[in-house]
């Protein structure tokens, strides 16, 4: 048992919404709500992954990712997906910013439940989950200034597309010009964040572009 986030819909398709290196704060609650208003709506379900904890700091969010019992998080998106089905949401999609886009694409390998999945810079490592195993449709978001090698960088990001094309299910991997790390955080206090971790493009339109992607992913596979 653990604490979770709901907003949205009764019945509509749910998406789990997994958390940033940070925890469970206000740029992974705003990014929920903007899921369930999307299109004809979405049940969105933020599981808390660090049951209560959250990293104020760089050095704080490093230290909680680090503590992260890694397969244990997979059971947590096991457990929320099936919550969902069992309450009104007949199919279910993963997405995930940063360490939460991650596990987004483990799960599409590791939790046969999950209908679709959408990730945001981040790439699971290869003890954790082979995405070239994904079962379920991945779509994949990077910054082409993402400076988190190995794990969200454009190299990251192209060797994760080769993956893809052995896994035999449907992906997309998209490359956002000019953008860095983080880039669809977009609260005030998001942006004065990556300010500090020195990341300050701010491109609305690719957020946009963004979000219309991901918008008709979800329809197409949950509808």
């Amino acid at each position: 048992a653990f604490d979770a986030y709901v907003v949205g819909k009764e019945d509509a398709p749910g998406i789990v919404v997994l958390q940033e290196w940070w925890g469970v704060d206000f740029e992974i609650k705003n990014h929920a709500l903007k899921i369930s208003q999307l299109g004809p709506g979405f049940k969105a379900l933020i599981p808390d992954l660090y049951r209560g904890k959250v990293g104020l700091d760089v050095a704080e969010a490093q230290h909680l990712m680090d503590g992260l019992d890694w397969q244990g998080a997979v059971k947590d998106i096991c457990a929320s997906v099936d919550w969902l089905k069992a309450n009104g949401s007949k199919k279910v999609g993963v997405t995930g910013f940063c360490m939460g886009g991650a596990l987004s694409i483990a799960s599409s390998v590791l939790v046969p439940e999950v209908d679709a999945v959408a990730a945001f810079y981040g790439v699971p490592s290869p003890e954790l989950a082979d995405p070239a195993q994904a079962k379920a449709p991945v779509q994949a978001h990077f910054g082409e200034l993402d400076n988190f090698v190995g794990f969200s960088d454009v190299t990251t990001a192209k060797a994760l597309e080769e993956k893809l094309k052995e896994s035999k299910t449907p992906y997309e991997v998209h490359i956002y010009p000019g953008n860095a790390h983080a880039f669809m955080n977009r609260s005030s206090d998001g942006i004065k964040r990556r300010k500090g971790m020195g990341m300050a493009d701010e491109d609305e339109a690719a957020v946009r572009l963004a979000w219309s992607r991901f918008e008709s992913w979800m329809a197409r596979f949950l509808s």
